[in-house]
C-alpha cells in the first residue's frame, strides 16, 4: 500500500521557488509602476477601504492631543480674560480720570474766558504698499481725497506717531514716516517740558532731537511727546524715547539719540487725525496781507486821479465859457453879422442908378 501524507500537510513548491518567485513578482510590479504607474488605481482603492482603519486607529492618539489643546486653550483663555479684565478696569479709571479733567478744563476755560483748543476726528486707514525709493521712508495707504484726507494730516496709531500724509490722490494718499530724513515733529520732553524738534535720519533706524543745549536737563528714557505748537499735530502724542545722550564742550548743542515708541514699519492698521486748531492768524501774516492790500489800493488810486482831474477840469471850461460871454450885449453879434449885407446892398444900389443913367445917356438905345 503506498503512503501518502494527508492533504492538509502536502508539501507544494520549494521554500526556495517560492521565494524567487515572490521576488520576481515584487519587482516585476515595482518597474512597471514606476514607468507606466500600474498600481495608481490599486494604491487608491486600498487606500479608500483602509482609511476607515487608519482613523480607528488613530482615535486615542486626537483624543489625548485634544485633551492636551483644550486644557493649554482654557488656561490661555483664563490668563488673556484676566489680562483684559485689568486692562479695562485700568481703561475705566483713566476714563473716569479723563471725564473729570475735561469737565474741569472746560470749566476754567469758561472761567477765564478761553475758547476750546481744538476739535480731533479719525479715519481709519490701512497700509497698501511702500513706495518704490529706497532713500525714503514712505507708504502709500488705501484712502484719498474722496474719504476727506487732507494733505499734512497727522497718521498715528494706538502706540504714537507713525507719520504724515504728504501727498493726497483721489483714491489713495502717501504718508510720509517719522524715521524719514525730511521729516521734522516739534515735541517736548515729558520730564521737564523742554521743547525741541526731532528729525529722522538717512538710515531710518533712530531719530535726532536737534537744538537742544548742553546745558539742558535731557536724560536716557525721558519721552518726548508732541508739544502742538505748530497746529498740526495734537499735543500729548508719543513719539520718541532718549537712548543717548553725547554732550561736548567744543559744541553749543548736545547730539540727543532717540528711537521712535510706535513700530514705524510694521504698523498696518493707521489712523488719520483731522486736527482742527481754533486760535487767532499769525501777526506776521495779518500785517503782511494788510500792506498787499494797502499797495493795491493806493494803486488804484493813482490810477484813478488823472481821469478824475481830467473830469473836473471839463465842468470848469463849461462854467468859464458862459461867465466870459455874459458881459457882451446881446446885440454885439447880430451887427456884426448884418454889417456886410448892407454894405453889398447899399453897393448894388450905386451900380444900378450908374447903369440907368448910362443908358439914359446912349443914343439910340431904348430905355
Amino acid at each position: 500500500m503506498e503512503y501518502s501524507p494527508p492533504p492538509l500537510f502536502k508539501q507544494g513548491p520549494s521554500a526556495l521557488a517560492r521565494l524567487i518567485f515572490f521576488v520576481v513578482l515584487a519587482l516585476a510590479l515595482l518597474i512597471s509602476d514606476a514607468r507606466f504607474n500600474t498600481l495608481e488605481i490599486v494604491r487608491g482603492v486600498l487606500g479608500a477601504g483602509l482609511y476607515p482603519l487608519q482613523r480607528a486607529a488613530l482615535v486615542p492618539r486626537d483624543i489625548f492631543m485634544g485633551a492636551a489643546d483644550l486644557a493649554v486653550t482654557s488656561a490661555t483663555l483664563r490668563t488673556e480674560n484676566t489680562k483684559l479684565k485689568e486692562k479695562n478696569l485700568e481703561l475705566s479709571v483713566k476714563a473716569g480720570d479723563a471725564a473729570q479733567l475735561t469737565a474741569e478744563n472746560t470749566h476754567l476755560r469758561s472761567l477765564l474766558e478761553l475758547g476750546s483748543r481744538a476739535s480731533t476726528q479719525t479715519t481709519p486707514v490701512e497700509v497698501q504698499y511702500d513706495t518704490r525709493d529706497p532713500f525714503t521712508q514712505k507708504v502709500v495707504i488705501g484712502k484719498g481725497s474722496q474719504q476727506g484726507i487732507q494733505d499734512g494730516a497727522p497718521v498715528v496709531n494706538e502706540d504714537g506717531v507713525i507719520g504724515q500724509v504728504t501727498r493726497v490722490f483721489p483714491l489713495q494718499s502717501e504718508v510720509t514716516l517719522l524715521s524719514d530724513k525730511d521729516q521734522a515733529v516739534p515735541v517736548q520732553i515729558v520730564r521737564t517740558g523742554l521743547r525741541s524738534v526731532i528729525y529722522g535720519t538717512p538710515k531710518g533706524d533712530t531719530l535726532d532731537l536737534r537744538f537742544v543745549p548742553i546745558s539742558a536737563d535731557v536724560q536716557t528714557g525721558d519721552e518726548l511727546v508732541t508739544s502742538g505748537l505748530d497746529g498740526i499735530y495734537p499735543p500729548g502724542l508719543p513719539v520718541a524715547k532718549v537712548v543717548r545722550v553725547d554732550k561736548q564742550a567744543d559744541t553749543a548743542f548736545a547730539r540727543v539719540v532717540c528711537l521712535p515708541i510706535a513700530p514705524v514699519r510694521g504698523a498696518r492698521q493707521l489712523l488719520v487725525l483731522h486736527y482742527e486748531v481754533n486760535q487767532p492768524p499769525n501777526p506776521e501774516e495779518v500785517e503782511a496781507a494788510a500792506a498787499a492790500k494797502e499797495a493795491k489800493d493806493n494803486k488804484g488810486k493813482k490810477k484813478a486821479a488823472p481821469a478824475k482831474s481830467a473830469s473836473a477840469a471839463a465842468p470848469a471850461a463849461a462854467a468859464s465859457a458862459p461867465a466870459a460871454k455874459k458881459p457882451e450885449p446881446p446885440a454885439a453879434a447880430p451887427v456884426k453879422k448884418t454889417e456886410p449885407a448892407a454894405a453889398k446892398k447899399a453897393e448894388k444900389s450905386e451900380h444900378a442908378k450908374k447903369a440907368e443913367a448910362a443908358r439914359k445917356a446912349a443914343p439910340g438905345v431904348a430905355p
